[in-house]
């Protein structure tokens, strides 16, 4: 299971914003100007990205020492990784937050051919620094290293280091520190043999109260099934479908689950189908900071349901070739969880 890569923390005391901030002055000071340009919808984020850039440039001649920087993180923010790699290089020797990004970009491959020991190495330099500039990345930085020990990239998987790390970088479940470290702990205590699921419940809870959409899915499955806690249905579809509103396919796809088992056929159909519009693992990863793991399960899941409505015209009309289909579908994204669902299916369930 490949974990995401914790987004560069701000600093209050950086000019982290500077760029976001002025893209908003442009913004507030065109905004008339904007209105009588044709088609302004599809113009306006171009023209102010393009505007800003401008900006930047113009700090950069000025010999700011932030602005490389910022160029960089334009670029990055608006996912043109080849272009934000040469601007982050520029002072990656005394900026620590050109350092932290490169690192993430050298570890996932993006904007450069993926180097993981080169993205290992800039976390440890973060994580080593007595700097006060570096004391902000150091939680984040040591969420990616724990992350490259456990996948066993650019080191050699260790379980044990992985864990030290993101227990420093949960910092106690301080919601300042790294949030994705609170819950990739729970999902390590999910995972290791013997598991240990009171610790994993204690850590999802952590990462839920402060913002977790991945744990709050986890966490409500958890009370679902009785697993770390005693079971609770109330709680269960209250954290579960608060997370279905905020995207979670991995939930979207058990809720379908839970519908079609209670015989809810039109429903877990019409849930289906709505979630099976959208298969881009890359792309819903992207917006809801998802592990791509989960939501490639969670599309299986609302795939499968969806085929055998189809099939057996359950909550909709009977369609062979729309059945296949979804069963294809849900084979490709994962073949595991296809085979176990329909197993389950095929002893004693519609």
């Amino acid at each position: 299971m490949k974990l995401t890569s914790e987004p560069l923390p701000r600093c209050q005391e950086s000019s982290f914003e500077v760029v976001l901030q002025t893209v908003s002055k442009i913004k507030s000071a065109e905004s008339e100007e904007i209105k009588w340009v044709p088609c302004p919808q599809s113009y306006r984020h171009d023209y102010l990205v393009t505007r800003a850039e401008e900006l930047v440039d113009k700090k950069i001649k000025a010999g700011e020492p932030l602005a490389y920087f910022l160029k960089g993180q334009l670029f990055f923010e608006e996912g043109r990784y080849e272009e934000a790699l040469p601007q982050f290089e520029q002072n990656k020797d005394t900026d620590f937050q050109s350092m932290y990004q490169l690192g993430v970009m050298y570890y996932d491959g993006l904007g450069t051919a993926p180097d993981p020991k080169k993205g290992v190495e800039y976390m440890e330099k973060i994580i080593n620094s007595d700097s006060p500039k570096a004391r902000h990345l150091k939680f984040a930085a040591a969420y990616n290293l724990g992350r490259a020990y456990w996948e066993g990239c650019g080191v050699e998987i260790l379980e044990k280091e992985a864990e030290r790390l993101w227990f420093f970088a949960a910092d106690h479940g301080n919601p300042k520190a790294s949030v994705k470290a609170q819950s990739a702990l729970g999902m390590l205590y999910s995972a290791t043999h013997p598991k240990d699921l009171k610790k994993a419940f204690f850590w999802h809870s952590e990462a839920c109260g402060n913002g977790s959409l991945e744990s709050q899915g986890i966490l409500g499955l958890m009370y679902f099934y009785g697993h770390g806690v005693r079971k609770n249905l109330k709680a269960a579809l209250e954290c579960l479908n608060q997370a279905s509103d905020r995207g979670n396919v991995y939930v979207k796809g058990h809720l379908v689950q839970y519908y079609y088992r209670r015989k809810f056929f039109t429903k877990a159909a019409e849930f289906a189908k709505s979630i099976t519009e959208n298969d881009n693992v890359g792309q819903i990863a992207k917006d809801t900071d998802c592990v791509p793991f989960y939501i490639a399960k969670g599309l299986a899941m609302a795939s499968f349901y969806l085929a055998r409505c189809l099939q057996l015209g359950l909550g909709t009309k009977p369609d062979a070739a729309a059945a296949k289909k979804y069963y294809s579908k849900a084979c490709n994204l994962d073949p595991d969880i296809a085979a176990d669902l329909e197993l389950t299916a095929n002893h004693g369930r519609i």
